[in-house]
C-alpha cells in the first residue's frame, strides 16, 4: 500500500529539464544581461580597476561564484561590456549609415540630409545611452591599453562613414581628403557634448541639446554644403530653418 505522504508521479511538479529557463529568467532579464547591465553602468563610473567583479555580483544580486558562471574573469566581462553598447550602436546607427552610402555617389541635398540624419542619429544614441561615452572615456584615459577594443567595437562603424566620404569625393560631390579626422572629431565632440549634459542643469540642458546639434549642422554644411545654400556651397551660413528649438532660450 503506497503511504498516505506519498504523491503519485503524475501529481508532482515537473522537474526543470536541462537548458529550461527559471521562471524569473522568462519573466525578465537574464542574469547575464543583468550582469552585464550592472556592469556596463559601473565600469563607466569607475572603470575597471575602480570595479571589483564582487562589487558587479552585489549589485546584481548574486554571488561571485554565480558570476564567474558567466563570466571567469573581469578582462571577459569588460569586453562583452563594450561588446554589448556596440551591438545596440551598431543596430541604432546601421540603417543611418546605409542610406549614406547610397547618397555618397548623389550629393548634393540627398547627401546633406544623410550626413545630418546620421550625425543626429548618433547624437540621440548617445543621448538615450550615455554610459556608452563615459565607458569610452574611462577606456581611453589610457591610449594604449585595450587598444584591441578600439579595433572591434569602434572602428568598424566609423569606418564604414569614412568609406561613405571617400566615395562621395571620389565620385566630386564633396571635397574630402581626411574623412577619418572628420569622423573623430565628430564621435568626440558628441562625446563631449553628453559630458557636458551630465553636469548641466535642466535648463542648461535644453540651451546645450540647441546649440550643440546646431552646431553640427553648420559644421556639416561648412565641409559638405551644397549649391543653393544660404551663403553659398560650404559656407557654413544658414537662413535659420536648421533651427531645433522653435522658442527664445532664456
Amino acid at each position: 500500500m503506497r503511504k498516505s505522504s506519498e504523491t503519485p508521479p503524475d501529481e508532482r511538479p515537473a522537474r526543470r529539464g536541462p537548458g529550461r529557463p527559471r521562471r524569473a529568467e522568462r519573466d525578465g532579464p537574464s542574469t547575464r544581461e543583468r550582469i552585464l547591465r550592472e556592469a556596463t553602468e559601473l565600469f563607466a563610473a569607475r572603470g575597471p580597476e575602480g570595479t571589483s567583479l564582487r562589487d558587479i555580483a552585489a549589485r546584481v544580486g548574486i554571488d561571485v561564484s554565480s558570476l564567474h558562471h558567466h563570466f571567469p574573469a573581469k578582462e571577459a566581462l569588460y569586453d562583452a561590456c563594450f561588446e554589448r553598447v556596440h551591438a545596440a550602436e551598431r543596430a541604432a546607427l546601421a540603417p543611418l549609415v546605409a542610406d549614406l552610402d547610397r547618397a555618397a555617389a548623389a550629393g548634393g541635398e540627398p547627401l546633406g540630409a544623410a550626413l545630418r540624419a546620421l550625425a543626429e542619429g548618433f547624437v540621440d544614441f548617445l543621448e538615450e545611452h550615455p554610459h556608452t561615452t563615459f565607458l569610452w572615456l574611462r577606456r581611453w584615459l589610457d591610449p594604449t591599453r585595450g587598444a584591441g577594443l578600439d579595433r572591434a567595437y569602434a572602428l568598424p562603424l566609423y569606418g564604414d562613414v569614412e568609406r561613405a566620404l571617400l566615395e562621395a569625393a571620389q565620385a566630386g560631390t564633396v571635397r574630402e581628403t581626411t574623412p577619418h579626422v572628420t569622423v573623430r572629431s565628430l564621435v568626440w565632440a558628441a562625446h563631449g557634448h553628453v559630458t557636458a549634459l551630465a553636469a548641466a542643469s535642466p535648463a542648461e540642458r535644453e540651451r546645450e541639446r540647441y546649440e550643440f546639434r546646431l552646431w553640427v549642422r553648420r559644421f556639416l554644411d561648412a565641409l559638405y554644403g551644397t549649391e543653393g545654400s544660404a551663403g553659398g556651397a560650404g559656407s557654413g551660413a544658414g537662413d535659420g530653418s536648421d533651427v531645433i528649438i522653435h522658442h527664445p532660450l532664456e
